[in-house]
């Protein structure tokens, strides 16, 4: 399965880069490859000063060794060893008009000394977090993400739905980080789900990627904006800090098992504010999105 579901990673790695290139139309990914000592390494793309992406990373890694001590206490193991591999993603836009995305997949196996699986799950999601809120593009990224759930299990899109409106909560702000999507972990086999059938419903999520988000680029990345959104947007891409380093299980495990620091923080837009209690005017776009954040939405 490790093996099957890294050549995977590969080939979305390609295709997601190689449609985010064709839409900016200006910058290309550099590529990294990157070696951990402990074990295994990665490939991280990094796209940055672009006509349409300000800074985006779409990196995959497949990293394995002995459990940090920190993460056995996390996963109440004794002295085990690991894989880990997967994809994960996030693109910051220029225009304030169009959102922010994250998308993670990823699949862990746990060994005895004997070499012996004695544990293996998927994870992963995929998250909008728009600056003004287009209730037409939320419906989109929510309808394509619900499409690529529901053959694998009706209540499958409902669950996870939830599940991200759970995770990517900021708790010290009482918010939301964005508009949802999906989120799921330890996704294992069990009476009614094979691992292999887990596999298939974590790809078609994987699949489905492009066509949530590359058609709300489109149709708002020449869209025109003032300073005033630009200042919204950097400020609310502080929110989006805030959470990936106080709450985000990902960062978190990246930076308990020695994992690549600029691999990891690659997610962090590179120009952010931070206002002292800033609020934004009654009756704004800004202040309709704040009211949807805090109150998560059944989009479809």
């Amino acid at each position: 399965m490790k093996e099957k579901f890294y050549r995977y990673i590969q080939e979305l790695q390609d295709r997601i880069t190689s449609k985010i290139e064709e839409i900016d139309g200006k910058a290309k990914f550099q590529e990294d490859i990157w070696k951990r000592k402990e074990g295994g390494g990665g490939r991280t793309r990094v796209i940055e000063n672009g006509a349409v992406f300000e800074k985006g990373g779409v990196n995959i890694s497949a990293v394995y060794g002995p459990l940090a001590p920190a993460m056995q206490q996390y996963f109440k193991v004794g002295d085990v060893d690991f894989f880990a591999c997967g994809l994960s993603l996030v693109l910051h836009p220029k225009n304030p008009m169009v959102p922010t995305v994250h998308a993670n997949w990823r699949y862990f196996e746990m060994y005895d000394k004997d070499g012996t699986v004695i544990d293996q799950w998927f994870g992963g999601g995929q998250d909008l977090t728009p600056y003004y809120l287009f209730e037409e593009d939320a419906r989109h990224f929510h309808r394509v993400s619900k499409k690529a759930c529901t053959p694998h299990g009706f209540s499958l899109y409902t669950e996870y739905k939830q599940k991200c409106d759970e995770y990517f909560w900021n708790a010290h702000r009482e918010e939301a980080r964005g508009i949802g999507g999906l989120f799921f972990d330890y996704l294992k086999a069990d009476s009614h789900m094979k691992i292999e059938d887990w596999y298939d419903f974590v790809t078609d999520v994987g699949n489905s990627f492009l066509e949530a988000y590359v058609p709300i680029v489109e149709k708002r990345k020449n869209l025109p904006y003032s300073q005033e959104n630009r200042t919204w947007q950097e400020i609310r891409r502080g929110r989006y800090v805030e959470f990936n380093l106080v709450h985000d299980k990902g960062t978190l495990f990246g930076l308990k098992t020695n994992g690549r620091i600029e691999s990891i923080l690659m997610s962090l837009p590179p120009h952010v504010q931070w206002v002292y209690d800033h609020h934004p005017e009654p009756g704004s776009q800004e202040e309709k999105l704040l009211k949807v954040l805090e109150n998560p939405v059944e989009w479809v």
